[in-house]
């Protein structure tokens, strides 16, 4: 038994296994059915289950291996972007070694596509793909743990218990990212604080920095310790966010009633709206290794914050959303101004988005939008 077996993704020979267990999960299909087909998944579920478990079978049958599963799911998702109209571009590449693993640290939107697409952006760049950090928070029921561990997911622990338990959780952790990356040369996917950050305003947590060295060699500084991660800040950007409602009516409901209650299968629905919903364009950042002798972890945390902010992509959407909501001012009229595009046809369309959000939590959403061009301003100003 390996170390790290309660928590690590599932290796090439289970693969088939976890597929085969997928295609006959009776909770799966239930669930797949209710997203896709809800009248029938409650009415006649009988009726379909025998259908959906052949089709998943079938498209199983000819996946052996993980790099097998991402080869189809890089297909799968290029057929998607076309009929959802949206796109992916991508830029700092040139920064990555190829020889070398890296912890690719990045700003939170959506719980699958931010990883999907950095993974996007290193697969179609002939480099190997990532492992994922995900809660277990979201691992609510086997079949999900399966479909994320198949997917080079590893599991950190939030729901433990108790502060030694707790602690040794993290430690159990740092020692995994640690281990994959200097004893394995594999790279990890980690998001700069726990949950999305709805508001669109990214900050990265120094806790979780705190606990990438908490399997450091004693005598190791924190910036010693940190630099041999070869840590890389990612920035990426959704032109639409296809839970921009969903995350306004949330943070209207916790500013109101002061807590949000979530439905049963509700992460597992975002993750699913999340694929399937319309994006537009999306621009994943790259940034450079954090290489600079930085010996604290609130100044490590402002220094990842500063490539972030600084590399991400703005879009017409950031901008009309900024003007809705604080005007115009010069600076933000200059960098509107490089942009080649429709402004009557973009504006048009976004105008009519926000118009069918209830007008309690449109500001909210407006400020979703708007809040990376506040934070590029901020950031501009302070430097």
């Amino acid at each position: 038994m390996n170390e790290f077996d309660d928590i690590r993704p599932y290796r090439d020979d289970e693969v088939p296994a976890v597929l085969a267990r997928l295609s006959s999960n009776r909770e799966f299909i239930d669930t797949l059915l209710s997203i896709k087909y809800p009248r029938i998944a409650k009415w006649a579920p009988w009726l379909m289950r025998p259908i959906v478990s052949r089709a998943l079978h079938r498209a199983f049958s000819k996946i052996h291996t993980v790099h097998d599963l991402h080869d189809a799911m890089r297909a799968s998702l290029g057929h998607l972007l076309t009929k959802i109209e949206s796109s992916v571009t991508v830029s700092g590449l040139e920064h990555l070694d190829r020889k070398k693993s890296y912890l690719f640290i990045s700003n939170h939107r959506d719980i699958a596509m931010d990883p999907a697409f950095v993974n996007v952006a290193l697969y179609d760049d002939s480099r190997d793909t990532v492992r994922i950090a995900i809660g277990d928070n979201l691992l609510t029921k086997p079949f999900v743990s399966d479909l994320m561990r198949v997917n080079k997911s590893f599991i950190v622990k939030r729901s433990a218990m108790g502060r030694r338990e707790k602690l040794s959780a993290l430690i159990h952790l740092s020692r995994y990212i640690r281990y994959s990356l200097m004893e394995e040369n594999t790279s990890i996917w980690i998001a700069q604080r726990e949950g999305r950050a709805k508001d669109g305003m990214d900050k990265t947590e120094p806790a979780l920095l705190k606990m990438l060295v908490l399997s450091k060699q004693k005598e190791q500084t924190f910036g010693d310790a940190i630099r041999e991660l070869n840590m890389v800040p990612v920035a990426i950007s959704y032109e639409l966010d296809p839970l921009d409602a969903a995350k306004g009516m949330e943070l209207y409901e916790k500013q109101t009633e002061g807590s949000y209650k979530k439905e049963e299968h509700e992460d597992f629905l975002s993750i699913y709206k999340g694929v399937v919903g319309r994006k537009g364009a999306v621009h994943v950042a790259f940034g450079e290794p954090m290489v600079a002798g930085i010996d604290s972890a609130d100044d490590m945390a402002l220094a990842v914050d500063r490539q972030i902010i600084n590399n991400y992509h703005l879009h017409p959407t950031n901008f009309l959303a900024y003007e809705k909501l604080h005007g115009m001012n010069t600076v933000v009229a200059s960098w509107k101004e490089n942009m080649g595009c429709d402004w009557l046809k973009i504006s048009r369309e976004f105008n009519h988005r926000m118009e069918a959000i209830p007008e309690e939590y449109r500001d909210i959403v407006l400020a979703m939008y708007a809040n990376p061009v506040v934070q590029k301003i901020n950031l501009t100003s302070s430097c």
